[in-house]
């Protein structure tokens, strides 16, 4: 899918680039999915990329993480995730758990006194591990906003890069898209099609601007790849479209 206009400029040209991957909790049936995750992982530790994912320990996201970690170091990956999940990640193990399992945590969560009293709000964090630093937020909202707000900080070829995944993994995805169509960010979103598995969606775009709801510049909001080795390429010269919005989102 094209893409029509200006190359996006950073204003953090001096800043590292950082890219948030949004990916399946699960591995799939197709193990192209967890080589095209290792792969990337590959690609970020070669370029100093920081990577922002979703916390989760297992599926296509555990393996990301993990491969990174293990490659560049625990500060190269940074997660962020709903209190709520935690309680159903295998990856989180609580001191408790683990004391009475008698064996030592993958991963100890201390909930901090801030924490606890709803300090969680603006994110708490906990220390670094095989799957890198991860802070705990309170919504599912609050995870996909800060996020996005890291990547926004990035510098020259920060941005989004969906892999296959489920229900969330998309909604992240649309959910960046309209920020990006609403002028909310300037960052590029790439859909990384392995073995076609978002030819589904794509054809959906497609019928959408076929229809009439989706501009013909939009649709290069969404850009596709479809091996690991064009991603880079495709963030760093990324191009916004001449339909977004120009909307001031800091007024009150």
């Amino acid at each position: 899918m094209a893409t029509t206009a200006a190359t996006t400029a950073r204003p953090n040209a001096d800043k590292p680039t950082v890219i948030c991957v949004f990916c399946g909790a699960y591995s799939g049936n197709s193990p192209a999915h967890l080589a095209a995750a290792r792969a990337l992982a590959h690609i970020f530790h070669k370029e100093n990329i920081t990577l922002v994912y979703g916390g989760g320990t297992g599926g296509i996201m555990g393996e990301l993480a993990r491969t990174l970690v293990s490659l560049s170091g625990p500060k190269a990956v940074h997660g962020v995730i709903p209190t709520a999940l935690v309680k159903i990640e295998n990856g989180y193990r609580t001191s408790l758990t683990a004391r009475d399992g008698g064996k030592e945590p993958e991963r100890v969560i201390i909930m901090s006194d801030d924490n606890a009293q709803g300090g969680a709000e603006a994110g708490s964090s906990m220390g670094e591990s095989e799957y890198g630093l991860t802070t705990l937020v309170p919504d599912m909202h609050t995870r996909k906003r800060t996020m996005a707000q890291k990547v926004m900080d990035g510098g020259p070829g920060s941005g989004f890069v969906v892999l296959a995944g489920g229900f969330g993994t998309l909604e992240e995805a649309m959910e960046m898209v309209t920020w990006n169509q609403l002028g909310i960010h300037n960052c590029g979103i790439v859909l990384l099609n392995i073995d076609g598995y978002w030819d589904g969606l794509l054809q959906w775009v497609e019928k959408s601007v076929e229809s009439g709801f989706v501009s013909h510049a939009n649709k290069g909001i969404l850009v596709e790849c479809r091996s690991v080795e064009e991603v880079l390429g495709a963030l760093r010269g990324y191009r916004l479209s001449e339909e977004r919005y120009s909307l001031n989102w800091t007024s009150n």
